[in-house]
């Protein structure tokens, strides 16, 4: 039986932490594809497999250790060489230090609903076209199985918190490029690991489609999940019911700050915003209804539409704030 109370206090006490640090995740995804494309690479060159006899005297001689700057921070990477120093890879070329731009493919990689052609246009563009369709295609078949490993490996049995959240990518599908929200579905296991659970194109949002989300977790093998943690997404609470019934849901309280500036002007923005981290940060329920209320007398003739919101959110927030 699992103690809740005690997660709730490693939540509390920082053993859990929240999602600041979730580049350390993203930075192993771009790791591992661009070693794994590098590794083709050599094989390319050298025209065999690792570990496979040849007649040539030019042979894998070991890898160099190099520091990448990315959007997701400093990645370090390792990249192979050969004995006659003639590897010159083309997708991480030998003095380049920067690669702005290649994360959104590589997280592009990883995400269901993508076809075989999508990956191999998002390959092809890595390389910007300075390498063969023959080596591309070998290159592309390693990618792939590495993305299709890694979206079916199996998962914890239970998750203390499980996150979504979108990032927003300039993305080939089907022959286009487009501005899609790749979603990330990211774990807190009962010992404070994050791991990027899944990422997900979603071209529509709907109960059913998050559903069908859900279920792919379930038969990877998470049983319950304490806390999920989600932006509003259309349909996604009521999924959550119907697969994990026992879950407590979160709405993201920095989505719906930013979602209720929306609507105020800005001359107000900064004093409104303040007022509502007075209601979010109380010390307990009784405070919080206390600054609910204040926020109401102070701002309802102005922003009554946000008001309504905030109400309507109670206990939804609060029950989640005060219980951990």
């Amino acid at each position: 039986m699992i103690d809740k109370e005690a997660i709730k206090e490693a939540y509390k006490s920082g053993q859990i932490k929240s999602l600041d640090d979730v580049n350390d995740v993203m930075k192993s995804m771009v790791k591992d594809v661009i070693e794994v494309l590098t590794e083709q690479e050599i094989t390319h060159h050298l025209g065999y497999e690792k570990h496979q006899s040849s007649q040539i005297d030019n042979y894998r001689n070991g890898h160099n250790d190099k520091s990448l700057n990315s959007k997701f921070g400093v990645i370090d990477v390792s990249i192979p060489r050969d004995r006659n120093s003639d590897f010159h890879p083309e997708i991480i070329k030998k003095r380049q230090t920067d690669i702005h731009g290649i994360e959104d493919a590589v997280i592009s990689l990883y995400a269901k609903e993508m076809s075989t052609r999508d990956i191999q246009s998002h390959i092809e563009e890595l390389y910007d076209h300075n390498i063969s369709h023959e080596s591309i295609s070998n290159i592309t078949d390693a990618v792939i199985e590495k993305a299709k490993e890694w979206q079916i490996r199996p998962l914890e049995s239970i998750y203390a918190i499980i996150f979504m959240d979108a990032t927003f990518l300039k993305v080939r599908l089907e022959g286009q490029v487009r501005n899609v929200a790749a979603y990330l579905m990211i774990g807190i296991t009962l010992d404070g690991h994050k791991d990027v659970l899944g990422v997900w194109i979603a071209k529509t949002e709907s109960s059913k489609y998050w559903l069908g989300v859900l279920n792919e977790l379930k038969n990877r093998g998470v049983n319950d999940v304490l806390i999920f943690a989600v932006d509003g997404l259309n349909g996604f609470s009521n999924a959550i019911q119907v697969v994990y019934p026992h879950s407590e849901v979160q709405r993201c309280i920095v989505h719906q700050i930013r979602n209720s500036l929306k609507f105020v002007s800005w001359k107000d923005r900064k004093e409104l915003a303040d007022d509502l981290k007075f209601i979010y940060k109380a010390v307990n329920e009784k405070s919080a209804l206390n600054a609910l209320k204040e926020f109401e007398d102070k701002w309802a003739k102005t922003y009554p539409h946000i008001i309504t919101i905030h109400y309507t959110l109670y206990p939804f927030h609060f029950h989640f704030i005060f219980i951990i």
